[in-house]
């Protein structure tokens, strides 16, 4: 069945960014809640993921402001003080690679992992890619961009031949989709704009697999501005 078919997101009124003096919601008192910032790719993650399933009138969201978080969500909810963390059963997860495999494994909604012994062996591996994949795109930022950050980007596009029966890095819509996502929307956009290097060139799949991806409407939901991707990425990356 067709990703967006299977897509159970529906359209929500996001709840506005907490200030640093905001009041600390009740904690462990039942109400689901997941830690997350709407800038942030790592927590885009699993906010992708929540909505995909169905969750988002189980899951409350509380945006959090990175540039200034109110002291009471290091000091009490998450000591690492970073995003996402998701507040359930009496406990507090994070990590947005573990989170949505949790989400997955613990809530209801379509499954988002296959069962198939070789995907969920190849799925291992591109997780493990992840973290290579974001630091050879970041790196190339303050080089040459087409040259240094184009090995990334064929990785996925190769990976993308591997179960070529759907445009999506497992043969269909998966975690690991959404492991990547939020990263190339970023990456696509900088790089076109400031760079003029548009990573699709050459690369069919990847072209399709980000086309096909805009399709489906819990991501949909998720995306930043473009101009905002500039905006944070030219500050962060290219201020002198």
């Amino acid at each position: 069945m067709a990703a967006t078919a299977l897509d159970k997101s529906v359209p929500e009124i996001l709840p506005p960014v907490l200030e640093p003096a905001a009041e600390q919601p009740p904690l462990f008192d039942g109400t689901i809640r997941l830690y997350t910032a709407y800038r942030c790719p790592f927590a885009q993650r699993v906010w992708i993921t929540r909505n995909y399933k169905g969750l988002q009138d189980k899951i409350k969201i509380i945006p959090l402001n990175l540039d200034s978080r109110p002291a009471w969500y290091g000091e009490k909810v998450y000591p690492t003080n970073k995003v996402p963390s998701l507040e359930h059963n009496g406990k507090i997860i994070g990590e947005s690679l573990d989170l949505i495999k949790y989400l997955d494994s613990n809530f209801e909604g379509p499954s988002l992992f296959p069962d198939d012994a070789a995907k969920k062996e190849f799925a291992e591996e591109l997780f493990a890619y992840t973290d290579t994949f974001n630091k050879i795109v970041f790196t190339s930022f303050k080089g040459d961009p087409a040259k240094e950050a184009g090995p990334a980007f064929d990785y996925l596009e190769n990976a993308l031949h591997k179960f070529d029966v759907a445009p999506f890095l497992l043969g269909q819509f998966s975690l690991v989709d959404i492991a990547y996502i939020p990263f190339v929307e970023r990456f696509h956009v900088f790089l076109s704009e400031v760079f003029k290097y548009d990573i699709t060139a050459g690369r069919p799949k990847l072209a399709a697999w980000i086309e096909e991806i805009n399709n489906i409407a819990a991501y949909k939901q998720t995306k930043l501005d473009p101009k905002e991707i500039v905006e944070i990425f030219k500050k962060r990356f290219l201020a002198q």
